[in-house]
């Protein structure tokens, strides 16, 4: 039995990066020998175990063979006798089929058949072999790796393989739960805009996305966008997102907060009235046929549909002002509502000559909300129910209040 670190750590550590998790290989052993040591077994699809103490996992190295579509169409073999370097020859790209000893400390060699040293050198993102073609959630994979390495590069015949892939048939099998799992990851890493100009590339993101995919290609008014392509624009949107280190559920919104502009009739472009409507719509369909979270996928739906709104609302009236703050849910929610105005700051700079500009709507509505917020409205119900009010009235009543309220806070701090 040896026991080997693999993938991801030895990657890390040889860039000279954090290494927060370990993978484990263990080479000529049987599930029985694992847990004659102790081990526990966990694995379903094949054999991984906890080790007693440190509890992390522990594979048996294996093979897998292609027998159906997607990613788990593979027939899985372990065994005592399968190598080092043929366990390393089933993974995604070069970088991650590295080995190293299990008490490697950096300075000794490592076991590199495939070359991976040469590529982490060259920044270069390419496939171990052809097995790569035979599990599509790689090309989601390979785009999440170009968004978290910002500087390497896809080899050109890994993007070839990626593209024939795609024209197979294959990104059409991922299960929604993988899809938004590798999605999701790469939206939080630095670039995330640089995974999805990979997926569109091999054409994955029209199968995986096709309402974003969509956009590219569609204009807007140059008077309002610059960058003129909505495609574009989403994408500076969402690098503003990365830069100001946003939540995932915010930079979910940032990515579809424009897709109903994907939809809109070719003879009334540039302009895309009623695209917030539309949008939301889709983001709703997106979020169901993708498994999103919930709060994912509610907080996009509110940018998609009020984000217009947002960016007007120093010109609101205090009545039209609650208006929207009730339309948002901004009482009940006003984290997510904060969170809105977050996506909409990040829409406002993500436009050429407009990444440092002051977006005051994002503090404007955050006092308006407070100003609401601050509202005692028990008191004003009962003196409406006294009154002799009911059901609507003493809604009225309290949003009289409210509206006042608003009054206050504009004649103190005019715009």
């Amino acid at each position: 039995m040896k026991i080997y670190q693999v993938g991801g750590a030895v990657r890390d550590a040889l860039l000279g990066l954090p290494v927060h998790d370990r993978d484990w290989l263990v080479v000529g052993a049987t599930p029985e020998e694992m847990v004659a040591q102790g081990f526990t077994p966990v694995g379903r699809d094949f054999p991984v175990f906890l080790h007693p103490q440190t509890h992390e996992e522990y594979a048996l190295a294996r093979t897998e063979r292609k027998s159906g579509h997607g990613y788990q169409g593979f027939t899985v073999y372990t065994s005592p006798d399968v190598t080092l370097e043929e366990d390393l020859a089933r993974r995604d790209l070069t970088i991650n089929a590295i080995a190293a000893p299990a008490d490697w400390t950096g300075a000794e060699a490592v076991f590199d058949p495939y070359h991976g040293v040469a590529d982490l050198h060259a920044k270069v993102l390419r496939h171990v072999t052809g097995a790569f073609a035979e599990d599509p959630l790689r090309i989601l994979r390979v785009a999440r790796f170009a968004a978290r390495l910002t500087d390497f590069t896809v080899a050109p015949e890994t993007m070839a393989l990626m593209q024939a892939m795609v024209q197979a048939g294959e990104a059409a099998h991922l299960v929604p739960e993988r899809v938004w799992q590798e999605i999701s990851r790469g939206l939080m890493e630095a670039r995330p805009e640089r995974m999805f100009a990979v997926l569109r590339e091999c054409g994955a993101l029209a199968v995986l996305l096709p309402e974003l995919d969509r956009l590219w290609g569609v204009p807007q008014r140059a008077d309002y966008h610059p960058e003129v392509d909505t495609g574009l624009h989403v994408m500076l949107v969402l690098e503003q997102a990365a830069q100001q280190q946003a939540p995932l559920p915010v930079r979910w919104a940032c990515l579809l907060h424009d897709l109903g502009k994907g939809t809109t009739p070719a003879d009334v472009l540039p302009r895309h009235i009623g695209h917030e409507q539309r949008g939301a719509r889709l983001v709703r369909q997106v979020g169901q046929r993708g498994r999103v979270p919930n709060d994912c996928t509610e907080l996009a739906e509110l940018v998609a549909c009020e984000h217009g709104n947002i960016h007007r609302s120093l010109d609101l009236s205090p009545a039209a002002l609650l208006r929207l703050l009730q339309r948002c849910d901004a009482l009940r929610k006003p984290e997510r509502f904060a969170q809105a105005l977050w996506a909409c700051e990040c829409d406002a700079r993500g436009r050429w000559g407009c990444e440092n500009a002051a977006y005051p709507q994002r503090a404007h509505l955050q006092q308006a909300l407070d100003a609401v917020l601050g509202v005692a409205t028990g008191p004003i119900a009962a003196a409406a129910v006294a009154a002799g009010k009911k059901g609507a009235a003493i809604g009225q009543a309290v949003d009289a209040v409210r509206t006042r309220a608003l009054e206050a806070l504009l004649n103190k701090q005019p715009l």
